[in-house]
């Protein structure tokens, strides 16, 4: 059956499809001796395709890898840094560096640290980072000062950001310092520096952004607190959670056709 070169790619766990999309444009896919363009279809079982001259193949996909990090401070959230900063991959063992398509699933700007998802199937890190498909993230906020009452419903509420409103999200004080607070934050977009630019045209400076739990995947389960640049396998119940998303995610956007 035909489908989109780059989603097939990311069913194949080459690369995510936004990744695969990349490889395209730079000219590293081929069909059939031919160079690949973004949009083509192409079918699995009888077209050739290789990548930077190597064929692959549905038959030669790895094992899907899902793990959760404990990002920490200082490291970017991408495959490779062009400014050689370490990145999150660093922080895996080489066998796991090197396992075909391993990358993060969105992103943690490099000063904040906590739950990030990396993954090598490409076609479920398309779902959890498009727009249309929600996943609630949970994060602990260190903020300068003491949020008032009516600043926590405009948070709440939308704040203008480039001219388009953000979306509702949840926001309360956890608890008050002298001279600071620590709040929680539930969000369901992801916008880039979302929360340090709310919060800062608020009047109130981030000091520490920490993310606790993607859904309902925590950095704390019933095992115990992952520590900072540990990570662990996704247990069965996390896997299925992302499954599930995707279902759903999937089954709105053929409702929406």
């Amino acid at each position: 059956m035909d489908a989109r070169l780059q989603k097939v790619l990311a069913q194949w766990g080459i690369a995510s499809r936004r990744q695969a999309e990349d490889m395209i444009t730079q000219s590293r896919v081929q069909i059939n001796g031919v160079l690949a363009h973004i949009g083509q279809k192409v079918d699995p079982q009888k077209d050739t395709i290789t990548v930077d001259g190597k064929l692959v193949s549905a038959l030669q996909r790895p094992a899907l890898i899902y793990l959760l990090l404990n990002k920490p401070t200082g490291v970017v959230s991408t495959c490779h840094d062009p400014q050689g900063r370490r990145t999150v991959l660093d922080l895996l063992p080489e066998e796991l560096r090197s396992s075909q398509g391993i990358h993060p699933v969105g992103r943690l700007d490099t000063d904040s640290t906590g739950a990030l998802i990396l993954t090598n199937d490409g076609d479920l890190t398309f779902w959890l980072t498009h727009p249309r498909h929600s996943i609630p993230k949970t994060y602990s906020v260190l903020v300068k000062g003491h949020p008032t009452d009516a600043v926590l419903e405009i948070w709440r509420h939308g704040v203008l950001l480039e001219g388009r409103k953000t979306r509702k999200a949840q926001v309360k004080v956890i608890k008050k310092f002298a001279s600071s607070s620590c709040l929680e934050i539930i969000l369901k977009e992801g916008r880039n520096r979302q929360i340090r630019r709310v919060a800062q045209q608020l009047g109130y400076e981030v000091i520490k952004l920490h993310r606790t739990a993607i859904g309902s995947i925590q950095l704390q389960p019933g095992k115990g607190y992952l520590p900072e640049g540990a990570y662990r396998q996704l247990e069965e119940h996390e896997t299925k959670f992302l499954e599930q998303l995707k279902k759903n995610s999937e089954l709105r956007t053929q409702n929406s056709e």
